[in-house]
């Protein structure tokens, strides 16, 4: 599954993998001076430590596969339809908005940066100009009008 990212986002991903390998360095540490305290049953910092380590665990191989399967997001969008990349500009209900269409780790709907995953991301990707886009939500479906692209 492709994880659409800036070039930016990427590296942000590079450095959160970075940090996690320097973490679960410190946390080996943690084990190994837990476990030389003695008997490890009632010992609460080994336990603490061996629950942090699985937890960064997860975590790194979460981030190696985001990054394996990172696809960089064109800073040249085609302006003939919607595609991951492109600012969107719509009409929804009369009240003009716009949105950029970017990979799930770097949404932001606050900023103005919405999901391709997302009901109204995933719905506009493909369409021209002038187009009305049903968009499925958990409110319903409401319709809204591709009036830009850039």
């Amino acid at each position: 599954m492709s994880n659409y990212v800036t070039e930016n986002g990427l590296l942000k991903l590079r450095e959160q993998l970075k940090e996690i390998k320097s973490k679960m360095k410190a946390t080996s540490q943690k084990i190994k001076e837990a476990r030389e305290m003695g008997d490890l049953s009632e010992n609460a910092e080994y336990h603490e430590a061996k629950n942090e380590q699985s937890y960064l665990m997860s975590k790194e191989s979460e981030l190696e596969q985001k990054i394996k399967n990172a696809q960089i997001i064109s800073k040249e969008c085609k302006t003939d339809s919607i595609q991951v990349g492109c600012v969107v500009e719509i009409e929804d209900d009369g009240e003009p908005m716009s949105y950029q269409i970017v990979g799930s780790d770097e949404a932001d709907p606050t900023e103005g940066r919405i999901s391709v995953d997302s009901p109204i991301g995933s719905a506009l990707v493909g369409h021209k100009k002038g187009d009305t886009v049903k968009v499925k939500t958990p409110a319903g479906v409401s319709s809204c009008k591709v009036i830009g692209i850039r």
